[in-house]
């Protein structure tokens, strides 16, 4: 089967070569039902995360030992299925997040970990939902409890998880005020109904949101959603509430902020640091549930992925320079063309 291989650590926004940190194999060993209840997919479309594109850098704090094949959430039909598998069948389209291994054609996962893509959801929608709809659900439904009417501050709206972050707002019924940079992230955010949108590239992000929040008679911002760290993050502060509860996503930025903690004491700011990840180890009843639950809502049209770039594996490259360089307005997507039929059932 076809994989992206990762080598060694290095830049993979370099042209694939056999001198780049990754290559893609054409010969990689299809993956074996390790179990009675374990289930092979293949797979239909794949998402890029910053995390990826840190990974293969050796930046993230998950390093996994050389060669790895990278890759996280995804979609795909059920190819073939363990002899005690009883919740899917072959033809069943599924999504699911792995650790590694879903930039290949082929891979395989528990029964437990699959999740049912329910009729009528596009498989390319579906294997862009779990990492960032999921983090942004966790963050906001679970951790900050986001309640109707409450101010939702989100750093970086325009980014994968920045936009889920801007579409389960709204679900939530919170006034969703937007930080972008540029014009036709401005206008993608406004097309969404979002509330406010500042481009800090134009605009003092402090000065704006407070005259916008005078305007409706607001205070201050309730939750702060940061998927970028650094100055921005510093300066948002400065609008927060008494009691506001601060979400740390990531540092898209590279710099990660200083919060004070002082200040955090005298204005009771809860702090939630959000590894999404990480509740598949401590708490996977959560991420089940999120999970189902957003699916359910992709259904109905409560919510819309919005892909921003779509490349094959043999254009990962140029699938990490968009990640990179800050080009994707949303998803970043590996769609995988040559989906054989599914095979009969071991």
């Amino acid at each position: 089967m076809e994989a992206l291989v990762c080598r060694v650590i290095g830049d993979p926004t370099l042209p694939l070569s056999d001198s780049s940190p990754i290559v893609l194999s054409r010969s990689h060993p299809v993956p074996e039902l390790n179990s009675p209840t374990a289930v092979r997919v293949r797979i239909y479309a794949t998402s890029l995360n910053f995390a990826n594109y840190l990974q293969i850098l050796g930046k993230y704090q998950e390093k996994p030992p050389l060669p790895f094949i990278p890759g996280s959430d995804y979609s795909g039909i059920v190819e073939s299925v363990g002899e005690r598998v009883s919740r899917f069948r072959v033809g069943d389209k599924v999504c699911s997040m792995a650790s590694l291994g879903s930039f290949a054609e082929l891979i395989v996962a528990d029964e437990k970990d699959l999740y049912l893509v329910p009729h009528g959801c596009d498989l390319v929608d579906a294997g862009a939902l779990p990492v960032a709809f999921g983090t942004s659900h966790v963050a906001l439904v679970h951790r900050a409890q986001l309640k109707a009417g409450q101010v939702l501050l989100i750093l970086g709206a325009a980014g994968g998880v920045g936009l889920s972050a801007v579409q389960i707002g709204k679900v939530c019924g919170a006034v969703v005020i937007a930080v972008v940079r540029g014009d036709e992230k401005v206008k993608l955010l406004q097309s969404m109904g979002v509330d406010y949108v500042v481009d800090f590239t134009k605009e003092n992000v402090i000065e704006t949101v407070r005259r916008y929040l005078k305007t409706r008679g607001l205070k201050g911002v309730d939750v702060l959603y940061d998927p970028v760290g650094g100055k921005l993050t510093k300066e948002s502060m400065k609008l927060l509430n008494w009691g506001a509860k601060i979400l740390v996503i990531g540092f898209a930025s590279g710099e990660v902020p200083v919060i004070p903690a002082n200040i955090a004491l005298v204005k009771n700011w809860t702090v939630h640091g959000l590894y999404w990840g990480s509740y598949r180890i401590h708490q996977p009843k959560i991420l089940e549930d999120s999970l189902k639950e957003l699916l359910s809502w992709l259904s109905k049209g409560l919510i819309k992925i919005k892909i921003s770039h779509s490349y094959s594996l043999s254009e990962a490259n140029l699938a990490f320079a968009a990640i990179k360089d800050r080009k994707a307005i949303g998803k970043v997507m590996i769609v995988l063309q040559n989906n054989s039929k599914p095979k009969s059932k071991l």
